[in-house]
């Protein structure tokens, strides 16, 4: 039970950070809203990989996801 309460943490606050980062993606890119789920979540993983304006903590949270775990993410929102 408490494993599954903190799968359900971690998930909530990968969604609240991907979220931040889409954000900020689109203040750099504001062409982001235009472009296809697939490639924001390609430009995502690309942020993600690198760590820029990430913690340690944060990037760690979400290297766990996949790309189409990114989109199904997205598409949620």
């Amino acid at each position: 039970m408490l494993h599954e309460k903190r799968q359900d943490l971690d998930g909530e606050r990968q969604k609240r950070l991907l979220q931040r980062l889409v954000g900020e993606l689109t203040r750099a890119q504001p062409d982001l809203y235009y472009r296809s789920t697939s490639d924001i979540a390609g430009e995502l993983e690309a942020v993600i990989e690198s760590g820029t304006g990430l913690s340690t903590e944060e990037k760690s949270l979400l290297q766990r996801l996949s790309r189409r775990d990114i989109e199904v993410m997205l598409s949620l929102h």
